[in-house]
């Protein structure tokens, strides 16, 4: 791992286990990567839509340039005024104050830009991502870290909330920033990423506790950080005898679908058991560059699974999240979870009611196969975890019956007697 290929990504022109701080990425830096040379990509496909946005608005952009993660990051829109070149944002009120706040960092990918360019600011995908004056707004039950996830870290960086798996924030940076993040107040504190020695403490505590059998590698977006340090962090990992499982949580695919390159599958495969967790919002997501990056993953033999957030005037009906599932299981992932929005500070807009979840679930059993229904779950505020919820499938009993309904609303029994 010592002496890094100049090709790597970035060149980090250090021994990379005495690298502290990789890449500074504060919000108000409009460039990261400004000063890494480009590499060719192995990744070459643009969707129709997308070109004509590449066109339009990048059209000195190279395909070795568009086609590179880093370039994507470093030409990201990271301001509410240059936003407005693509989208209409009139309607957002006192846009100079909003932008002043950097409440949450703005950062949004050309390549994902690209899916919000001629829509509505009210469109899906754009609620996701761009500002709103209603994030100022406190509502009550709401808080910086509703989770309690800083009361639950032994060392840095290390979230042990369940006797057998710990999640580990590898990094503060996302390749883009979604309004409703659980975790803006790391995003607010920590506008870099972590290196090798933020992540040595996590590493020993792991190796130091043999009940950990799952380790959860999220952040931010480890996808993010370059490949030597990603590998650093599995090999790591892999290397800690009691360690079954490692995950990766991420968006990267969604949002970032460049950074899948052959490269980094095949780093990745060398440690499995592997699985991967999605963030996937909408339908509008699954782009032909999203559907070549999964498949890729999939090849290598990497399982995957969506977590998707219901959130309020963007996928919070049956009809949209029934078509969001049966898209991710098309390109081979398994819904997984369906959370109710975290309660963040100026998050009220965006969460539903409980029985709209409940709503929906009720609306996908007996409507779909059961490998399309998520699991609807809330994590519960006070860090008690996540707690799965149901319709009201069971009815009671009635002597050594229970009654059942079933997704028509027709009652059944079941013979159970009491023992």
């Amino acid at each position: 791992m010592n002496n890094p290929d100049q090709n790597s990504e970035p060149p980090l022109q250090k021994d990379l286990s005495l690298e502290e701080a990789v890449l500074e990425t504060a919000s108000t830096e409009e460039k990261p990567f400004s000063r890494t040379e480009i590499p060719n990509s192995d990744f070459k496909i643009v969707s129709p839509d997308t070109q004509k946005f590449r066109e339009t608005y990048f059209p000195d952009a190279t395909d070795k340039q568009w086609n590179s993660w880093r370039w994507q990051i470093q030409k990201s829109y990271t301001s509410i005024k240059k936003l407005s070149e693509i989208i209409d944002i009139s309607s957002i009120e006192d846009i100079d104050f909003l932008s002043k706040t950097r409440k949450l960092p703005l950062r949004i990918t050309p390549y994902y830009a690209s899916l919000l360019s001629g829509k509505s600011i009210k469109s899906a995908l754009s609620r996701t991502v761009i500002p709103d004056m209603r994030e100022l707004l406190i509502s009550p039950g709401e808080e910086s870290d509703p989770l309690h996830e800083e009361a639950m870290c032994p060392v840095n960086n290390l979230i042990h909330r369940y006797p057998d798996r710990v999640l580990m924030v590898s990094t503060g940076f996302c390749a883009t920033y979604c309004r409703y993040c659980t975790r803006s107040h790391m995003v607010l504190k920590d506008k870099k990423h972590f290196g090798i020695k933020a992540w040595e403490k996590s590493i020993e505590y792991i190796r130091n506790n043999p009940a950990v059998r799952d380790v959860v590698v999220s952040g931010g977006d480890p996808l993010t950080l370059p490949e030597t340090h990603i590998e650093f962090l599995l090999s790591s990992l892999r290397a800690i005898p009691h360690i079954e499982i490692i995950r990766i949580g991420t968006k990267v695919p969604m949002v970032l679908p460049q950074r899948i390159t052959n490269g980094l599958v095949k780093m990745l495969k060398k440690y499995h058991p592997l699985f991967m967790s999605i963030h996937c919002t909408h339908p509008d997501e699954i782009t032909p560059e999203v559907v070549e990056a999964v498949n890729r993953l999939a090849d290598a033999g990497i399982v995957m699974g969506s977590q998707t957030v219901l959130l309020q005037g963007v996928n919070d009906d049956v009809v949209t999240i029934k078509e969001l599932m049966h898209r991710l299981l098309k390109i081979r992932i398994r819904p997984y979870y369906l959370y109710q929005c975290d309660p963040i500070p100026g998050s009220a807009h965006f969460r539903t009611p409980i029985s709209k979840g409940l709503e929906i679930i009720k609306g996908l059993r007996g409507f779909t196969s059961g490998y399309a229904i998520p699991h609807y779950v809330i994590d519960t505020p006070g860090g008690g975890g996540k707690i799965p919820l149901l319709p009201e499938y069971y009815q009671g009993r009635e002597g050594d019956y229970i009654l059942m309904k079933n997704y028509e609303g027709n009652l059944f029994k079941y013979y159970d007697p009491i023992r």
